[in-house]
């Protein structure tokens, strides 16, 4: 199948020119089901992409699409601040006894407004007003959104320029292997915090993505996670991990750094929280650090009642029983067979990744985009990431079928024999 693109004139009349999904498929979408969406003229496509990691059960995924209409039929609230609710309570309750409580995680749960940079924003907030310090450290490649607190500690050039201000505040440090093997971790980050010449204020916080999504599915080893936590406790630093896109179950575990046995002092999630697509977004802390007055933080959007419908049905559907993590480490063992033939037939090609979150990297940065173009031709959505663009990004539903899963490496590697 080879897809014509359709003319897409009010598009491009009247939308702004910052559009960007559209360009790399231009299509104009219709509906949706598990790992498929349809265009108007009919034409099928695989997903690879789920939302940028939002759709973690998929589209209109059946469990939470009924949850979603019986909560809507019966009238019930739909914005409400942060008013006490009844949707809201039965997610709190979902949350802590199917989600923290197994996992002996000593959590407040926050709502900072409906998206992931809220959710930073306010973790970066909360660490300078308990430390009394305004430094947080960053990562090389770090991804952490796009408004300027945010912005201040991600690393890619192109999206901190578009800021229009210098950023400041932050201070990025190495990322896992970010010296391929040649330096001790950690050793000049160290070094910076020891030395009373080095010019490095003394930071409140420290906050790491476990896989960098949008840095070019960068995985950083549990060892390294370890002695981050071990650093910042010695530091009297916090450390912050960002679950937005690896959270949720993309990695397998619940939260991206379970496998590692850290226990983060502050947390943000968004993106499959709400697990239907609705805006949401968390921010976890210890109790101890709860140290907010009333008001200091809010937002207008952050009682999105709806979704904490849908986020309490996902929860009791994917998380009570422990099989959502074994079928997603299963699938990312497909997923990985697969990469391996295809850097195996291509020595130009390499891969990365955890659970159904993998990168395939090519030498020639255009590589990516090219492949990714020739997947939406052949009806597959695939998205690139990394400084360069250089990665193909693999991001498919939870839900996904082995068919389907299948069906989509088999298209991939096509588009890597017809790239070259």
């Amino acid at each position: 199948m080879t897809i014509t693109p359709p003319a897409l004139s009010v598009f491009e009349s009247l939308e702004s020119e910052v559009r960007s999904y559209c360009r790399g498929w231009p299509a104009v979408f219709d509906r949706a089901q598990g790992a498929r969406l349809t265009d108007e003229d009919g034409h099928s496509y695989l997903d690879f992409f789920a939302g940028a990691g939002s759709l973690n059960y998929g589209h209109n995924n059946p469990v939470l699409k009924r949850a979603l209409i019986d909560y809507i039929e019966r009238d019930g609230i739909t914005h409400a601040l942060d008013m006490a609710t009844t949707a809201k309570r039965a997610f709190l309750e979902t949350f802590e006894n199917v989600i923290l409580r197994p996992r002996d995680l000593p959590y407040k749960v926050m709502f900072p407004g409906p998206t992931g940079t809220n959710a930073v924003e306010s973790a970066l907030k909360l660490a300078r007003k308990v430390k009394g310090r305004e430094s947080v450290v960053s990562f090389t490649n770090a991804f952490h959104g796009m408004s300027l607190g945010s912005l201040a500690v991600t690393g890619n050039a192109f999206k901190r320029a578009g800021a229009g201000i210098p950023l400041v505040h932050g201070t990025p440090m190495p990322f896992d292997n970010y010296f391929d093997g040649t330096v001790p971790d950690f050793l000049w980050f160290e070094r910076l915090l020891e030395d009373q010449g080095s010019g490095l204020n003394k930071p409140a916080a420290v906050i790491v993505e476990t896989v960098q999504g949008e840095g070019g599915i960068n995985v950083a080893r549990a060892e390294w996670l370890r002695a981050l936590q071990d650093l910042c406790h010695r530091q009297d630093m916090l450390l912050i991990v960002d679950d937005i896109q690896m959270g949720c179950g993309r990695t397998g575990g619940f939260f991206s750094f379970e496998e590692a046995g850290i226990v983060p002092d502050i947390v943000t999630l968004s993106k499959s929280i709400s697990g239907y697509g609705l805006p949401m977004s968390l921010c976890l802390f210890k109790g101890e650090l709860d140290i907010w007055e009333p008001g200091e933080h809010n937002g207008t959007f952050r009682g999105n009642n709806p979704a904490f419908v849908t986020a309490a049905a996902a929860l009791d559907a994917y998380w009570a029983d422990g099989q959502m993590e074994k079928q997603t480490l299963a699938r990312g063992e497909q997923v990985e067979q697969t990469l391996l033939a295809i850097c195996g037939e291509d020595p130009s090609a390499q891969f990365r990744g955890r659970g159904l979150v993998w990168g395939l990297e090519f030498s020639d940065p255009a590589r990516a985009s090219a492949v990714c173009a020739r997947a939406f031709e052949l009806g597959l959505l695939l998205e690139t990431s990394g400084p360069q663009s250089e990665v193909v990004k693999l991001l498919p539903p939870l839900t996904i079928t082995p068919e389907e899963l299948d069906e989509g490496l088999r298209t991939l590697a096509r588009c890597v024999r017809e790239t070259v």
